[in-house]
């Protein structure tokens, strides 16, 4: 166990302030911590030490305002080339009450470059093994799905400064790649409803305000893509987050707080909480109505975020939603994004 204290020898017209003042500390600072340390017999109250022979005193003091200064130190300040590793594994889980829990692993892979033209960020992202349920699909439908996503990628977003997706680089290389690649795909699912579900594919890519609002609303890209400004927010705000994908976002007060600050990466914990008034059913349908919420939503959102210490580099994103209808969990969404 490393000691954190020492005991200073009492002299001749010490008081507690005279000491404390050599140690960069307050009087009542260093009665504190001199009183969490020693004996309880050893225990001092008053600003005279007459009678007190040694008083214990911290080796390391920090004030509130080098504590303040250490954690923004190590935590990310805004975006850069060493915030993301160029892998994670990703789990995600989804329940409610109507169906039985379903469960995805995937890989993601990610390439953040600097624009020098620009002066603005772009990611380069894909995805490639997916599993559901420990085993690749074996169905038609999804097969032609994540062949149809793998088709287009990698996609390459603009980020801000704070890492937030601002937009697509190149919307008409996506859909021009699609174009090409559908021949390829056309060959091996075949039938009406395999050409249906491409069909749908590309009137959905060729939207590009639709095609940028399916990532950014989905649990993955919201919690991979964090503020960075959220990591040293101290006070209560709001932010709007998306707990349904495609539906729209909704208003939530959110509390932050860190741990492990000591260690070689920290915890930033962010927890929100539903404070619009709509409707679980609105949030569920993605539909807002005229009418004021009779039965507000209740829901909570918990982001996690483990970042090293000194190169700011993501290790871990946590994220889960939780949406009520009277006090009944009707829908949860969990996901686990880990580097490597």
């Amino acid at each position: 166990m490393e000691i954190d204290f020492l005991q200073y020898q009492v002299r001749n017209g010490d008081t507690l302030t005279s000491i404390a003042s050599r140690l960069g500390m307050t009087s009542e600072e260093l009665k504190l911590f001199h009183n969490s340390h020693c004996p309880k017999m050893d225990k001092v109250w008053f600003e005279n030490l007459n009678d007190v022979k040694r008083i214990y005193v911290p080796t390391d003091f920090k004030t509130e305002t080098q504590k303040e200064q250490k954690r923004k130190d190590i935590l990310p300040a805004q975006l850069s080339d060493a915030f993301f590793a160029k892998t994670y594994t990703v789990q995600e889980t989804f329940e409610s009450t109507f169906q039985s829990p379903v469960s995805i692993h995937y890989t993601i892979q990610l390439d953040l470059q600097k624009n020098k033209n620009t002066d603005q960020y772009v990611v380069s992202y894909s995805q490639k093994d997916f599993k559901s349920g420990g085993n690749e699909p074996d169905d038609k439908v999804s097969g032609l799905s994540i062949a149809c996503m793998k088709s287009i990628m990698p996609l390459e977003f603009i980020l801000d400064e704070q890492g937030r997706i601002k937009g697509l680089t190149d919307h008409k290389k996506i859909t021009d790649t699609f174009t090409r690649q559908r021949k390829e795909l056309e060959a091996f699912y075949i039938g009406e409803i395999a050409q249906n579900y491409m069909d749908s594919f590309e009137r959905s890519i060729s939207n590009e305000a639709f095609l940028l609002r399916q990532f950014q609303s989905t649990l993955l890209f919201q919690a991979l893509f964090p503020q960075t400004d959220w990591f040293r927010r101290k006070i209560k705000w709001t932010e709007h987050f998306y707990f349904i994908q495609n539906s729209f976002p909704v208003a939530c007060e959110i509390n932050t707080e860190q741990k492990n600050e000591e260690e070689d990466s920290v915890l930033t914990i962010l927890n929100g909480k539903i404070t619009e008034k709509c409707t679980s059913q609105e949030i569920m349908r993605g539909i807002r109505l005229k009418e004021s919420a009779a039965i507000p939503a209740s829901g909570n959102i918990v982001l996690e975020y483990t970042t090293h210490t000194k190169n700011k580099n993501l290790l871990q994103a946590k994220a889960s939603v939780l949406l009520s209808h009277e006090e009944v969990l009707i829908h949860q969404h969990h996901i686990i994004i880990t580097q490597g």
